[in-house]
């Protein structure tokens, strides 16, 4: 019998077209009668527009339109309902209202990129300014409500006899209070983002990378005004997101507005400078962490408070104790607290590990700390606080082997040899230490997804569903778990995804497109084999017409019963059926009763020369408790491409906001550093493929029929970036004995104190 693909190291079904060349991006897509646009961004931070000097535009060669803030000519609506969340609350170049440095205020429309971009460097405004609103500080603060899971940002859980959590906190042993700083970050996605916009009399198709498509094209239709139906998003391959394209910015509904008044298909391309203010970014943040523990480290008290922006046209909630330091340790004072000040600054949104790669800086930096302050190895100290139920709800978790993360980690890394001593090992002009940290990440299930399976003459399958692939890897996973439900090989298996035509798909946000559309996938599977099998006791030239469906049993690809097999190709050949499909039902909750993590652990060395300050990441290994794991080779390059998030967010990554004027003071690649090779060791990834029992279900019916009835998989996108930082900044202290609490650890932080 043939291995089942699951679990195994398949090679990327679009990978061939990808590093060909072949596979088109949203700005490679081609049309006739094709316009190009080019956005003009504010100077200012908050005020209004007051004039525009065009003339010189309007007269360079090439120009179609100039359209300048308000322009009735481009009527743009509100989103309403879900969609309003996915969309901005301002309506670009309809007003003259500006509320961020970088807002789109114009827009020209030529036939050449060339010549619109030109043209649009000609074109200068007036405003009457105000002065923005730019530093957490100093602004009021509101509540941060509700998480976007629907759990609460704040809650206060105190044992008996205790009246606050500062009373907890006096009455520990030990007590480390910390206070945690980071300044705005990045996406900084491959692919800019770029749109391609289509009428066809009242029906429009868009070409733009989304993570959420069905939710971006609703969007569109309530931009434009259009009925849902009319619009067709197409996002087949997409050069990375990382939160960045969940929302809907204001780029395609001025694409698609300027197309339609147009009467031509327009492409609008942002240059990477527009990317940093009109497509979002992690939220910057003030974190305070207070612990209070026994001499032996077992904590009693967990504080955790944060202060984020809110920026007036679309923000991100940002809770950076949610799924951290109300999830992770088990004490029995727990107070979160999450707090936000309304900002004159770009849009906020989520980040890949959006709370919980900064919450787990500050939390797993803390921990650090209380190691040091009661003399327990940090790994000791986390087993002796490892949280057998949810610490927040105190509901079992659905899959936990945290622990053997720990152990296995601390083998394969050779934790036992480090010494608690910080500067204890020194080779030259280098200080060498070792740090580790916990990673956790929620895992919740997404409603109404649906998959079709189709069975096709030729003995070959479809399966579609339109969610999109980011380069994480949905294109191979979609195809893997169909064929290990058909039970045929992977190369007859062809995944149709990023179409909004197609059954409704998994979001690929908060790593769940895998473990929601697995289970649809063999529910789908399941539908299909039925349906083959009513297929083949009706149809007149079936052989087995007329008999009971009980009599057929269906085993990698061929049907059997009664004397006779036949692959399902060949039978629908016989029949004179090109095919026949099946949808699966809409995805639902999981079970019950059960709270949801992927868990992992991170183990760290690194170097700091002693007289520059400079830091180098010089061994990392991570373990990861991931649930089933679909695509071995897919998942190990996410869990690295994590970790290499958390270089950039330990070492590199920040923007400068200057409070004064609001502008994003680095907003290029150059100035807006990322991790590149040189930055990065060998990266030593474990997953212990221990399958979730419970987070998809049962799935099948438990006949032989359908190749996998319960995978367990869990998505694993951002675990790898949860923790990583804090296990970098831990190990720069056991390098240097320095502590540094606000990202990232640049040599500024470290070279006076060496």
């Amino acid at each position: 019998m043939p291995r089942s693909p699951v679990g195994r190291e398949t090679d990327r079904v679009d990978g061939r077209l990808k590093v060909t060349g072949a596979a088109e991006y949203s700005g490679d897509y081609r049309a006739t009668d094709l316009a190009h646009a080019h956005l003009v961004t504010s100077t200012i931070a908050r005020g209004k527009v007051t004039g525009f000097d065009t003339a010189a535009a309007l007269a360079s060669p090439g120009v179609l339109r100039v359209y300048t803030a308000p322009d009735r000519r481009l009527p743009l609506y509100l989103a309403t309902g879900q969609a309003a969340g996915f969309t901005e609350n301002y309506l670009p170049l309809n007003t003259d209202m500006i509320h961020f440095h970088g807002q789109a205020i114009a827009m020209i429309v030529a036939e050449s990129p060339e010549q619109a971009r030109d043209a649009a460097a000609l074109v200068t405004a007036t405003y009457d300014t105000q002065p923005p609103r730019t530093s957490i500080a100093d602004e009021p603060r509101v509540p941060a409500g509700p998480t976007i899971s629907g759990a609460p940002s704040s809650l206060n859980i105190l044992a008996p006899g205790v009246g606050s959590i500062d009373a907890a906190l006096a009455a520990s042993d030990v007590v480390v209070e910390a206070d945690f700083h980071q300044n705005i970050q990045h996406q900084a996605a491959m692919e800019p983002h770029a749109v391609l916009a289509v009428w066809h009399g009242d029906r429009l198709t868009i070409h733009a990378g989304a993570q959420i498509p069905a939710a971006y094209a609703l969007g569109m239709a309530q931009r434009l005004g259009v009925l849902p139906q009319n619009v067709q998003l197409i996002t087949k391959y997409v050069g990375g997101g990382f939160g960045a394209r969940v929302v809907l910015w204001s780029d395609t509904p001025l694409a698609a507005a300027a197309a339609k008044e147009l009467g031509r298909p327009v492409r609008l391309v942002l240059t990477r400078e527009q990317m940093f203010t009109l497509t979002g970014h992690r939220s910057h943040l003030t974190q305070t962490v207070r612990l209070g523990a026994s001499r032996e480290g077992v904590l009693n008290a967990v504080s955790h408070r944060s202060v984020a922006e809110r920026p007036t046209t679309i923000a991100f909630t940002m809770t950076p104790a949610h799924s951290t330091s109300d999830a992770l340790y088990r004490t029995p004072n727990l107070h979160v607290d999450a707090q936000l000040a309304v900002l004159d600054i770009p849009g906020s949104r989520a980040m890949r590990g959006p709370n919980e790669a900064p919450g787990s800086f500050a939390l797993e930096t803390a921990m650090d700390e209380l190691a040091v302050a009661t003399g327990v190895d940090p790994v000791t100290l986390r087993l002796r606080n490892n949280a057998t139920t949810s610490p927040s709800t105190g509901l079992p978790w659905s899959s936990k082997h945290l622990e053997e993360c720990y152990r296995v980690g601390a083998e394969r890394f050779g934790w036992s040899a480090r010494s608690a001593m910080p500067r204890a090992r020194v080779d030259g002009q280098w200080l060498y230490g070792v740090g580790m940290a916990t990673a956790i990440y929620p895992a919740h299930r997404r409603l109404g997804v649906v998959v079709r399976v189709q069975l096709r003459n030729d003995d070959t399958a479809v399966v579609s569903t339109a969610t999109s692939d980011l380069g994480t890897g949905s294109w191979t996973m979609v195809a893997v778990t169909g064929a290990d439900a058909l039970g045929i090989p992977v190369q007859r298996v062809t995944p149709e995804i990023g179409d909004t035509v197609l059954p409704p798909g998994a979001p690929a946000v908060g790593s769940s497109g895998t473990h929601a559309t697995v289970p649809m996938v063999v529910d789908a599977a399941r539908n299909v084999i039925a349906e083959l099998k009513r297929v083949a006791v009706t149809a007149e030239r079936s052989p087995w017409h007329g008999a009971a469906v009980e009599d057929l049993r269906y085993e990698r690809g061929i049907l059997h019963g009664l004397g006779h097999s036949m692959t399902f190709g060949r039978l629908l050949t016989v029949t004179g059926s090109p095919g026949i499909y099946m949808e699966s039902a809409p995805g639902g909750q999981p079970v019950p009763g059960y709270v949801h993590h992927s868990f992992g652990a991170h183990f760290c060395e690194v170097r700091v020369n002693r007289f520059t300050g400079e830091t180098r990441v010089t061994r990392f290994t991570t373990v990861a408790d991931v649930g089933r794991v679909i695509n071995a080779k897919a998942a190990r390059s996410q869990l690295v491409g994590g970790v290499i998030f958390g270089i950039g967010h330990a070492l590199l990554e920040e923007n400068h906001l200057e409070l004064r004027t609001g502008r994003l003071a680095n907003s290029t690649l150059a100035d807006y550093l990322v991790p590149v090779n040189a930055d990065v060791p060998d990266i030593d990834v474990v997953m212990l493929d221990r399958p979730d029992p419970v987070l998809t279900g049962p799935l099948g019916d438990g006949s032989e029929d359908v190749g996998t009835q319960s995978l367990g998989a869990r998505g694993l996108g951002e675990i790898g970036t949860v923790g990583s930082a804090a296990a970098i900044g831990n190990a720069v202290y056991n390098a240097t004995g320095i502590r540094v609490r606000d990202v990232p650890i640049t040599l500024d932080k470290l070279i006076d104190r060496l």
